[in-house]
């Protein structure tokens, strides 16, 4: 299906930036991992947010989703993969589907953690970040599955059901990827692990891995006014655009990002 605008990420920004494309009346699909990998799922109280003091961060965003969908917001639960752009529209990656839009907002906060040594290196031989999409790759073989929550875990599981021997890692804190004689021999806390190929299940890919010619300042995306990035019909807001890291600065440059692309989309549509 066609979409208006696609959103990647269903944190504060992308829900805000969803709801303002339906206000608008514009069809939008919001695309991104479970909310308990959200950073703000874990903060314990929130005070300073207007009209909702006192809200832990999962109270926070199971109000905001439910807004979203009330208003009509579509929901995809998956990582995103790809983005290309096709002149008029984008084709947006996610698992092993593939979705298109006029416009694409980026919402997805701040992707934490640098890629693990060789882990660009070997990706596409040894290195995959979904399981589903290329798991029937390594049937039957040794595999690792690299995991941050409990919904990677389901991956794991798809890859056990057609037969692969998985060693599942939970976060772990330090990881290294190198060549071995059949696949990759994966360094995980000190322990070693000669597989086929390693599944790294991040919430996220960093967006400058998604879009190699965006533009940033330092760790942030860089934007103008409307949140537009250097790339035209690409906007971003929220964490990912830089300090405040707060839940009001978040819905508000998503409100602005939400109400430029479904413009921008009305005018590709012309």
């Amino acid at each position: 299906m066609m979409y208006d605008v696609i959103v990647i990420g269903s944190g504060p920004a992308g829900l805000s930036a969803a709801v303002n494309v339906r206000q608008r009346g514009g069809s939008v699909l919001v695309i991104g991992t479970a909310q308990d990998s959200n950073p703000l799922y874990k903060a314990e109280r929130i005070d300073n947010y207007l009209g909702l003091p006192g809200l832990s961060g999962k109270e926070m965003l199971e109000v905001f989703t439910e807004h979203a969908k009330k208003m009509g917001v579509e929901f995809v639960q998956n990582r995103v993969l790809s983005a290309m752009n096709m002149g008029k529209t984008w084709m947006v990656g996610a698992g092993s589907e593939v979705y298109e839009a006029y416009a694409l907002v980026l919402g997805g906060g701040i992707v934490r953690g640098q890629a693990y040594p060789g882990e660009k290196e070997h990706l596409g031989r040894g290195v995959s970040y979904c399981a589903t999409c290329d798991g029937m790759l390594y049937k039957g073989k040794k595999t690792a599955v690299i995991v941050y929550g409990d919904a990677d875990k389901k991956e794991a599981d798809f890859l056990s059901g057609i037969g692969c021997e998985v060693t599942l890692l939970d976060k772990p804190k330090s990881v290294a990827i190198e060549d071995a004689e059949t696949g990759v021999l994966l360094t995980a806390d000190g322990e070693q692990y000669e597989v086929s190929c390693v599944f790294i299940l991040r919430p996220s890919i960093a967006p400058n891995d998604l879009f190699p010619e965006l533009a940033l300042d330092g760790n942030f995306i860089r934007v103008d006014r409307s949140m537009k990035t250097n790339i035209d019909g690409l906007w971003a807001a929220g964490d990912c655009t830089g300090a405040p890291l707060q839940v009001s600065k978040a819905v508000g440059e998503g409100l602005i990002a939400g109400q430029a692309a479904m413009a921008y989309a009305v005018k590709q549509k012309a």
